[in-house]
């Protein structure tokens, strides 16, 4: 069995239920985190409609996050669904802003006076991954979501 998430008639993805189910409880929690909707509907005898409008901001607001963030253990647990939100954007047509270079107001990518950014601080430690490792972090879900692209059946 599986679902399938749509922009009008266009299957964007077709996974498994288990894969949706844990995608959306994902989606779920990061639109409180964000503080914003994702534009995804309620999955609906297997079909969830996305409103491309509100899943445009989502998902910048959600790679700005993503990119901003020196924390070790936050870029770990979501790189992969960052990666996988990317891939459906692409898929509706939406590049997010945040991916270009300087987008957050430094040629290296760092983020702007006054922004903040959930860190890790370890003595002795070398500067987390993130913002600021020249393009690092936006080279690595680049990457992830290529791959990911591959392998999410539409």
């Amino acid at each position: 069995m599986s679902q399938y998430y749509e922009v009008g008639d266009e299957t964007l993805w077709n996974p498994s239920i288990g894969a949706s189910r844990l995608f959306l409880a994902h989606v779920r929690l990061h639109e409180d985190e964000l503080g914003m909707a994702s534009g995804l509907g309620p999955m609906d005898m297997d079909e969830c409609e996305i409103e491309t409008g509100a899943f445009r901001e989502y998902t910048e607001a959600l790679v700005a996050r993503h990119l901003r963030t020196g924390h070790r253990v936050i870029l770990a647990l979501s790189e992969g669904f960052v990666a996988t939100v990317l891939v459906l954007a692409r898929r509706a047509g939406i590049e997010p802003d945040a991916l270009r270079a300087g987008a957050d107001g430094d040629e290296d990518g760092s983020a702007g006076a006054g922004e903040f950014r959930d860190v890790q601080v370890r003595a002795g430690a070398p500067a987390p991954p993130g913002q600021g490792d020249g393009g690092a972090a936006r080279e690595r879900l680049e990457a992830l979501a290529h791959r990911l692209d591959r392998a999410m059946p539409r």
